[in-house]
């Protein structure tokens, strides 16, 4: 919940103005900015992404976004389950299955998130969290639905707070997640893009990057400036 319209149409004129090599970039503005945002975008191949979705279809659900309102404002992406809606607004691995469904039934890509906070990596239970989370997607979904998803693993406890996960961190995360949708299927695992998303900026995107099961990046304070997000493109 960040800017101004002015400030979100020069950040987006920044993105588009630079040079990200040829790594694929989304953005997921406030919703009262989407389709503002989606009329910027027009010929570009930055995508556009939504930062939550209605669980439902329609109805008497006032302040919600559905997936359908999304898709017509030009959205492909609908981020769910992000540590900020867990933590602060109390959606449940329930409902964040919902929402994930909710995506994908209306043309979406689901960019499910998944984490622990600070006591339970102290409590050293980071991949039942995960497990748990990850879990009440699949049975709720099937295997089979991950592989039209992308994963974002949160460390909560590297959000915002300057600390970050160390390379070898978030790889053992992202490789315990990877090897969990393999042992139901091998094809899937093989395919989902799983993002990190844990204060990742220009400075250390590089050496996060490089690391074999971290297929991207879901940005945070960095992307509120063009430069760093960009560069951050650069690195991967």
């Amino acid at each position: 919940m960040n800017g101004s319209l002015q400030s979100v149409i020069q950040l987006v004129e920044g993105i588009k103005a630079g040079d990200a090599g040829s790594a694929s970039l989304a953005v997921c503005p406030p919703a009262i900015f989407l389709m503002k945002v989606g009329g910027m975008l027009e010929g570009s191949n930055i995508a556009l992404g939504a930062q939550n979705v209605c669980d439902q279809a329609s109805g008497a659900f006032t302040g919600e976004v559905s997936g359908a309102m999304l898709k017509e404002a030009g959205c492909q992406y609908a981020i769910v389950g992000h540590s900020e809606r867990r933590a602060l607004y109390l959606e449940s691995d329930e409902l964040v299955a919902a929402r994930f469904a909710m995506a994908q039934q209306s043309g979406l890509i689901p960019i499910l998130c998944v984490g622990e906070t600070l006591q339970e990596r102290e409590d050293e239970v980071t991949e039942q969290v995960v497990a748990r989370q990850l879990g009440a997607v699949i049975d709720s979904q099937g295997i089979a639905a991950i592989a039209t998803s992308v994963i974002a693993y949160e460390p909560v406890w590297a959000i915002g707070t300057g600390q970050v996960a160390t390379p070898e961190q978030a790889q053992t995360v992202h490789a315990f997640i990877r090897k969990m949708l393999a042992g139901q299927d091998v094809a899937v695992a093989n395919k989902v893009q799983i993002l990190y998303g844990g204060s990742m900026n220009p400075t250390n995107a590089g050496e996060l990057l490089s690391q074999p099961d971290i297929d991207g990046g879901l940005i945070g304070g960095a992307a509120l400036k063009a430069a760093d997000f960009l560069a951050i493109g650069q690195a991967a």
